[in-house]
């Protein structure tokens, strides 16, 4: 009876937005992992943003060197890691400086007081200590010596030095945060056994550290425990916490399953596009060959070699790996072979910003050849999804013998959310055009009537011979042609092919609303943030806007420009200065496009797209 009277006390939330901050070296990633790991095993949705620097190790306790995981939990529908902060953990002063904006007025801020020494205020560029100048005065500050607490729960453990036991304070901020929200220490500490099974010190000082700060937080009455956040309702199936990065990858799995292929990979590492090539290194049991190659050209290049030999080729990069894969794209093109390349796309030009995102690439990835060289261009826009769009730029490939460029971005790659497992038995059949032996009359581009596709001869293959290259082709047999009418018919079938995938992609289906004032449209990975807005906007009593979101871009979904012309006017959201928005007045010029662009390295927030809409719609 009493547990249950305890129980009837909680306050019920439907949504909370935690966000761990410190320096690179403070583990931050870690901890916001095991927290959303452990919320997600609950049963909430669950959206995360790591956002950290590009340094592997910026200087201690500098503002650019903080490292922040934000996750946003809930009993309702989660689209988003969230705009503003209930709770930010700093473990530092420059921690606390880079993060105060996003906290909730009155919200409760945790901080290593340990760490606001002069020197640490110094670098942070305060003027005077924010815990004694009365600048927190709006919020629930909790001051904590961390650091100290962690080396007094450690001091008789053995093997450890003090650098060893400093790093583990991120356990005691994870311990104090599971006491607040009423979530289980017992998968975390499954996680260390796991982890650390052959230095069992390792597990005894993070599980130490671990209960420390959940029983400190327990005796401290400043730290409440009456919040809880209800699972969410979510469709029947086992469901699984999956990154962006890890999703693609598994996509490709399961389309080498489906093809009857196996799976090859040629990349050279580059962030935030190598989880990718670390995950598949992960399954050489599937039969996957993984190359780390020398450079970008080396990884397209030895891809275009593995399609050429009948694999299911893909290659991943970044937008400066892009560039440097542009020619090599072009031959894969010419030849009419089969390849994926996937961008995950950062903040640019050059090297830019590695660790931030941004929709920068959408042009290059359209128009970034030499030639008349159209290719197929497709965008994932959830990290869930990533499996999905990686598994149809698989079979589109497969099935249309061109290349396929996917773009995901390092938002979305980086990101986790609950993933439904999928069984390969239940996806879309995939095709591969592979031609056997003894075909009759088989001419090297011989072409599919329905998709012009060309048939995959396989090298080996007797009477199968033919001639590759990057010169342009004679249009049946292969040969290298100069002629001039043949130039101009196979740079229209090449186009015209392409242009005929849109029978085989689904159409534009808006969101919300059909027709009215105003059409929202985005694409790739602002999706959860144009979702969500439009939700508020629509239980705010806005009826006459809807969203069309496009995972689609080259081709458009054939509906397209039935969808735009019941809407007055059209909004493209996007992190870039307008380039979806450009290829859409190239071929709508008629319609009345706006813009909202952004480009800080960060995801649009929530609330910033409803001001925007409601300045729109007036």
């Amino acid at each position: 009876m009493i547990e249950a009277k305890e129980e009837q006390k909680k306050q019920i939330l439907e949504q909370v937005v935690v966000r761990f901050a410190g320096d690179s070296g403070d583990g931050m990633q870690l901890t916001g992992t095991q927290f959303s790991d452990t919320s997600a095993m609950f049963g909430n949705d669950v959206a995360t943003f790591p956002n950290y620097p590009a340094e592997i190790r910026a200087p201690q306790g500098s503002l650019y060197g903080v490292s922040g995981f934000q996750v946003h939990i809930g009993s309702v529908e989660i689209s988003t890691p969230g705009d503003n902060l209930d709770l930010l953990v700093a473990m530092n002063p420059a921690g606390l400086k880079t993060n105060i904006k996003a906290v909730k007025p009155g919200h409760m801020i945790i901080v290593d007081s340990d760490a606001f020494t002069k020197k640490n205020l110094e670098k942070a560029k305060y003027e005077s200590n924010p815990l004694e100048d009365g600048s927190l005065e709006n919020y629930q500050v909790v001051e904590v010596s961390m650091t100290s607490l962690t080396k007094e729960a450690l001091k008789d453990v053995q093997g450890l030095d003090n650098k060893s036991i400093i790093r583990s304070k991120n356990m005691f901020a994870l311990g104090m945060v599971y006491w607040m929200y009423n979530r289980s220490k017992e998968h975390t500490i499954e996680f260390f056994n796991k982890k650390f099974k052959t230095k069992p010190e390792l597990i005894e000082s993070n599980t130490k550290v671990l209960n420390a700060g959940y029983f400190y937080a327990e005796t401290l009455e400043l730290i409440p425990n009456d919040y809880t956040v209800a699972p969410a309702k979510m469709p029947a199936g086992t469901y699984r916490i999956i990154m962006g990065n890890t999703a693609t990858a598994w996509g490709f799995l399961a389309a080498a399953e489906k093809s009857g292929l196996e799976l090859f990979l040629g990349s050279y590492p580059i962030t935030p596009a190598s989880d990718i090539l670390h995950e598949l290194v992960k399954h050489k049991h599937f039969g996957v060959k993984a190359l780390q190659a020398e450079d970008e050209i080396a990884g397209i290049s030895s891809a275009i070699g593995a399609s050429f030999a009948g694999d299911l080729a893909i290659t991943t990069t970044s937008g400066p790996g892009l560039a440097l894969k542009g020619e090599a794209l072009g031959l894969a093109l010419m030849l009419e072979l089969p390849l994926v390349v996937v961008d995950v796309q950062r903040g640019g030009p050059s090297t830019g910003l590695p660790t931030k995102t941004e929709q920068s690439d959408l042009l290059q990835a359209m128009f970034g050849r030499n030639g008349e060289s159209p290719v197929i261009l497709i965008a994932a826009s959830t990290p869930a999804n990533c499996f999905n769009y990686a598994y149809e730029a698989a079979k589109l490939t497969l099935e249309h013998m061109t290349p396929v460029i996917l773009l995901t971005d390092g938002y979305i790659a980086n990101g986790s959310a609950p993933w439904k497992i999928q069984s390969v038995d239940e996806m879309p059949e995939i095709k591969p055009l592979i031609i056997k032996e003894g075909s009759p009359e088989w001419q090297p581009y011989d072409r599919d009537k329905d998709t012009l596709a060309r048939s995959w001869a396989i090298p080996g293959t007797p009477g199968l011979e033919h001639r590759v290259g990057g010169l342009e082709k004679d249009k049946l047999s292969g040969q290298v042609s100069y002629d001039p009418d043949n130039h101009q018919t196979m740079t229209d079938i090449r186009a015209e092919k392409i242009k005929r995938v849109q029978n085989y992609i689904p159409d534009l289906k808006p969101e919300f609303a059909h027709e009215g004032e105003l059409l929202v449209v985005g694409w790739g990975g602002t999706y959860g943030n144009l979702y969500a807005a439009m939700k508020d906007l629509k239980q705010s009593g806005v009826d006459n806007i809807g969203l069309a979101h496009f995972n689609y871009i080259n081709p458009l979904p054939k509906n397209t420009a039935d969808v735009f012309g019941k809407f007055k006017k059209l909004l493209v959201c996007e992190l870039n200065t307008g380039q979806f928005a450009s290829i859409l007045k190239m071929q709508f010029p008629q319609t009345r496009i706006e813009q909202f662009n952004k480009i800080e390295g960060l995801p649009f927030g929530t609330n910033e797209l409803v001001e925007k809409i409601n300045d729109v719609i007036g």
